[in-house]
């Protein structure tokens, strides 16, 4: 098992996630259309490079689940017990396809469950970064996380 139980963190460790993807056409392509987002900046290229952005953009909602899933090996791989919510979620640069995503993972909180003896929420800060180092999505996200076994 990859992950970390409750009781393996401290604040401020910080991973920078070993894993990368190049972001290709078709992953946008289909989960564009699995999630009905018929936005035409996503999905038609003659729309998009008359906008600003000159050329089809990656969904963002993609993004944000490519930071997420970049980060579980490493972080909460078989000791999550739910996710518990998501916050301050900002996306300060564009994605593209073609574009090389990395993630880095910083814990920022640390609370033992009052309902849950065997859990603790972790809050952490993940970061996807583009090829160039530029953050292009960042939030924080709480998760239950089983605590070692006795």
């Amino acid at each position: 098992m990859a992950g970390r139980f409750f009781d393996d963190w401290q604040i401020g460790d910080h991973l920078s996630h070993e894993i990368s993807r190049t972001v290709t056409e078709t992953d946008n392509l289909l989960f564009s259309t699995m999630t009905h987002n018929p936005q035409p900046l996503h999905l038609d290229a003659e729309f998009a490079a008359k906008s600003e952005f000159g050329k089809i953009l990656v969904n963002g909602t993609f993004t944000f689940a490519l930071m997420v899933g970049l980060s579980v090996g490493e972080t909460t791989l078989g000791t999550l017990i739910a996710n518990l919510g998501y916050d301050k979620l900002v996306m300060p640069k564009p994605v593209f396809i073609g574009d090389t995503m990395r993630a880095t993972t910083e814990v920022i909180a640390l609370m033992p469950s009052k309902s849950r003896p065997q859990a603790g929420i972790i809050t952490f800060k993940h970061e996807l970064l583009n090829q160039r180092a530029e953050i292009v999505c960042q939030c924080l996200r709480m998760a239950l996380v089983a605590r070692r076994p006795a």
